[in-house]
């Protein structure tokens, strides 16, 4: 498996440009930058922009392993509302589009949620209603992910949606497009199960993984530890995803950042990254 690293685990202030020479100076092969509503890489951006960042991690030899967006929390593909799943469409039709640019095979999507309890203005949907509508609008852009090569990974991420790994092979399987699957969240499962039961369950629907690593007995989002500190059994991780045949890309997404130096988390996130898949 190749080594990434997602660009939410760098300080906020640094920009992506410095973040894939850290990545880079790191050890990683490749990076997962994200798409915005404004900046750099966004949905403002223009081709040759997107085009810039690719050139710029090829001159550093890194790979855009995948493209994520967090901006499917507030415009949600599970949506009761017309207008917000539109919009939701078209973010995921752009990131297509800047992800077959940027050369990469896969996007992270945030399909919406049923309810969030760690954001504020989420709206609540019904979960029948809310699988619906993500399904519909899952089969409608899964033609556009057809037509750019480029992959679409559902996250199983805290919206209280698609919560167990059988929940969500029955959604992918009912979209029936092999250019729709699973962005497994190593960490994401730990809460209510274990990420290991998800990759057996998942198998080759799997298009990428995220690793980061959460203690049980803590509360929310501050159960969100270093690699190798919480309750995920790497070592039945790892050896899962061998009995699948997964050999792409495993993308550490660490939060919350260090208070005080946090460029040093992507070194530690690094080196735990090389014990967990046996390369050092």
């Amino acid at each position: 498996m190749k080594k990434g690293i997602n660009i939410w685990s760098f300080p906020s202030d640094m920009d992506l440009t410095s973040c894939m020479k850290l990545a880079k100076a790191a050890g990683f092969d490749g990076i997962e930058p994200a798409l915005a509503e404004s900046g750099t890489l966004s949905l403002e951006s223009k081709t040759e922009e997107i085009y810039s960042v690719r050139r710029e991690a090829e001159a550093l030899g890194l790979e855009i392993a995948s493209l994520a967006s967090g901006l499917g929390w507030t415009n949600g593909l599970t949506s009761r509302s017309r207008e917000v799943r539109d919009r939701a469409s078209d973010i995921v039709k752009r990131q297509l589009e800047a992800a077959a640019i940027l050369g990469a095979d896969t996007i992270l999507v945030v399909p919406g949620a049923v309810g969030v309890d760690f954001m504020d203005g989420v709206e609540v949907t019904d979960y029948e209603e809310a699988y619906d509508n993500a399904a519909n609008a899952l089969r409608a852009l899964a033609e556009a992910a057809e037509g750019h090569q480029v992959s679409i990974g559902v996250e199983n991420v805290w919206n209280k949606f698609l919560l167990s790994p059988l929940e969500m092979k029955r959604f992918i399987d009912e979209i029936g497009s092999p250019y729709v699957g699973a962005y497994l969240d190593i960490g994401n499962t730990v809460l209510n199960g274990y990420p290991e039961h998800w990759i057996r369950a998942l198998g080759g629907r799997i298009k990428k993984v995220h690793f980061k690593d959460f203690r049980r007995q803590a509360a929310g989002l501050s159960g969100f530890v270093d690699l190798l500190a919480g309750d995920v059994d790497y070592p039945a991780v790892v050896e899962a995803l061998r009995q699948i045949g997964y050999d792409g890309y495993a993308i550490a997404e660490m939060i919350p950042p260090y208070r005080h130096y946090p460029e040093q988390i992507i070194h530690n996130t690094s080196a735990s990254m090389d014990a967990i898949l046996g390369r050092r």
